[in-house]
């Protein structure tokens, strides 16, 4: 399935908040991810360039000219001199994947290189909602090489990814398995502060350890994986808001022409409902993938009974807007509880959370409007319309 420009210039984004700092032991990864997208957005040059630089970081980070690990990178240049009708070096580099394959063949003869299924599963991490796959790659690679410390850090944050929204029982074992590659992975301070919030969520008192992960976050470089945004989340839920945003302040001040940290920034300006204009900003710096940061201006203005207005317009916006089923079923559900909550209108409400229902997508959004409208099928007057709705969804499904 061809993967959509909105979606394409999300994920671009999201990989640019990454960063590119020397150590990180992904950087060859994402370098072709970047350069696989930059190919599907047009930019056929930029592509190569990031597929060379893959190259590059893959030989500083391990040590070596060539290996095992080139054979993705060979592949994706093979493909990019295909598409740009170049046969005789698509045909070099698919040379050069046969001999690497050849030289370095998988320990286990029915199974991939663990190499080749640790990439595939940090890019499906990246890249797709179906976190189980990718877990099950990173497990696949580990049983065939388990001394890579990085790709147990990715698989345990797979799993806790993986099992976000579900009631599995596991939660004892998923802290022992954080706590094991928290050991084995003591500079993460990602996995380390994922791991802090499991435990506040247990119940534990952790401010003194949240605020000694704060400096060792600062003292890091500015990235996505600093684990910045989910120290937040656990200072705004179990220490305060008024030290989150004191904290995100701290870091835009070392850093002040950084997008994410004023993303960071506005998150926690949100939970306080200050500052609509930094979230203004921050949307003008993401221009391509700013859908989500404009809800959260929406809420925000909803909030104050003289911008109600202005929440309106943004949603009528993004109404308007041609989105992808699992971005329209989130808006839908969004949308319902604002008309619910802020303009009293309950039917209309309905209507939204039946629109969430319709698309055939499984989440937490189309279980909740689900759950409402059966809430509601006996006490609205709408309730043979729901019914009937509902009898019709649930027979196909």
């Amino acid at each position: 399935q061809e993967t959509s420009r909105p979606i394409l210039l999300r994920l671009k984004d999201q990989l640019e908040d990454i960063g590119t700092e020397e150590g990180n032991s992904w950087l060859g990864h994402i370098y072709n991810l970047r350069g696989f997208i930059q190919y599907k957005l047009g930019f056929t040059e930029d592509a190569q360039s990031f597929f060379n630089k893959a190259a590059e970081a893959f030989s500083k980070i391990r040590n070596a000219d060539e290996g095992p690990w080139l054979v993705v990178n060979y592949g994706n240049l093979a493909w990019l001199h295909h598409h740009l009708g170049d046969q005789a070096e698509s045909q070099a580099y698919l040379s050069k994947v046969d001999a690497l394959m050849n030289k370095y063949p998988s320990p286990s003869q029915d199974q991939l290189h663990p190499e080749i299924y640790a990439e595939k599963a940090w890019t499906l991490m990246t890249f797709s909602t179906d976190k189980t796959l990718a877990v099950d790659y990173f497990q696949r690679a580990i049983r065939m090489q388990p001394d890579m410390v990085e790709w147990n850090t990715s698989y345990v944050l797979g799993l806790v990814n993986a099992f976000k929204y579900s009631n599995t029982g596991l939660e004892a074992d998923l802290l022992k398995k954080m706590r094991m590659a928290k050991e084995q992975d003591p500079e993460n301070l990602y996995l380390a502060v994922r791991y802090l919030w499991k435990c506040a969520k247990k119940g534990e008192r952790i401010e003194e350890e949240a605020r000694e992960l704060a400096r060792k976050v600062l003292r890091n470089p500015v990235s996505s994986y600093s684990g910045i945004i989910p120290l937040l989340g656990v200072y705004v839920n179990h220490v305060s808001i008024d030290e989150a945003i004191d904290l995100a302040e701290e870091a835009l001040e070392k850093h002040p022409d950084e997008r994410y940290l004023k993303k960071c920034l506005a998150y926690c300006y949100q939970m306080e409902d200050l500052q609509g204009n930094l979230h203004e900003e921050v949307i003008s710096l993401y221009p391509d993938s700013s859908f989500v940061k404009k809800i959260n201006l929406a809420k925000i203005y909803a909030k104050f009974n003289d911008s109600q207005d202005k929440a309106e317009q943004i949603y009528q916006e993004l109404l308007e807007r041609d989105l992808e089923p699992a971005d329209k079923q989130m808006l839908y559900s969004i949308y319902a509880k604002h008309v619910f909550f802020n303009q009293q209108d309950r039917e209309g409400s309905l209507r939204y959370h039946m629109k969430v229902a319709e698309i055939p997508l499984e989440s937490i959004y189309r279980e909740t409007s689900i759950t409402t409208l059966k809430k509601h099928k006996n006490r609205s007057p709408m309730c043979r319309e729901i019914e009937k709705f509902l009898f019709t969804l649930l027979k196909e499904k």
